[in-house]
């Protein structure tokens, strides 16, 4: 192995500060909403438009102290269990000269660098394309954007500041021309899932349209799109506006 050239691989992630504060300000801040909580009480059971009122007012009838540590110990759990929906939210990048690697607590993906041609952070997501334009990966993140270009930059990945095919993405409506065929009952089933928040089926849907050469990109529950280099063919009455973009490399 050529040690002179050989770097390090490179971690990206929130880091052990992001854990304390998860681990340790969420139940504080969960046992501070209790200890509030119990406090007041007494005054909230007597405003009548106030939610979950019976709730209240069985608390209101509790005995202290067990009252005031009854509410701040759900408080703390609830803390818990938000830092460890976060935890397992959390993007790990893993980058060297061969390939990234990609972790959540119920994912792990890893990209050879060969396929990937332009890297970059696009609307809160991490996005990998290929050499056609096909995306590879799209991951959400809050990951620092200096951070991110670092890694990719110190191993001689193609990053890009933006994408470099935002130019090609066109508002769609339904029967726009220019779509594979299949692809405008797809996007119609999407924009439902996306107004409805259900999450998964937008994504799997996302998939679907991604292997007929559609890539997207959502603004404001608005579906914006763009054709790969490799796009399935358009219907008989489409024509094809798929077009070869810079990569930024």
């Amino acid at each position: 192995m050529d040690m002179a050239g050989y770097r390090p691989r490179t971690v990206v992630s929130g880091g052990p500060v992001e854990l304390a504060v998860m681990w340790g300000g969420f139940p504080l801040l969960g046992a501070g909403v209790g200890w509030l909580l119990a406090a007041t009480t007494g005054w909230l059971a007597r405003l009548p438009w106030v939610p979950f009122g019976d709730l209240i007012e069985w608390l209101d009838r509790l005995p202290e102290p067990q009252a005031t540590f009854g509410t701040i110990a759900v408080g703390v759990l609830g803390g818990l269990v938000i830092a460890g929906i976060g935890t397992a939210e959390r993007l790990i990048v893993t980058v060297d000269a061969a390939q990234v690697r990609l972790r959540r607590s119920d994912q792990d993906r890893t990209v050879a660098r060969v396929d990937a041609r332009v890297v970059f952070l696009a609307d809160g997501h991490l996005v990998l394309l290929d050499a056609d334009g096909a995306e590879l990966v799209r991951e959400p993140t809050d990951l620092p954007a200096n951070k991110l270009a670092a890694a990719f930059r110190t191993h001689g990945w193609g990053w890009a500041d933006d994408d470099p095919h935002r130019s090609a993405y066109r508002l769609w409506v339904p029967d726009l021309p220019g779509l594979p065929a299949g692809a405008d009952a797809l996007l119609r089933a999407r924009v439902r899932a996306v107004e409805r928040d259900r999450r998964d089926d937008a994504r799997e849907l996302r998939r679907e349209l991604g292997l007929l050469g559609v890539v997207l990109r959502d603004e404001s529950k608005r579906q914006y799109w763009r054709l790969t280099a490799r796009a399935v063919a358009p219907g008989p009455e489409q024509s094809t506006s798929a077009e070869r973009e810079p990569d930024g490399r």
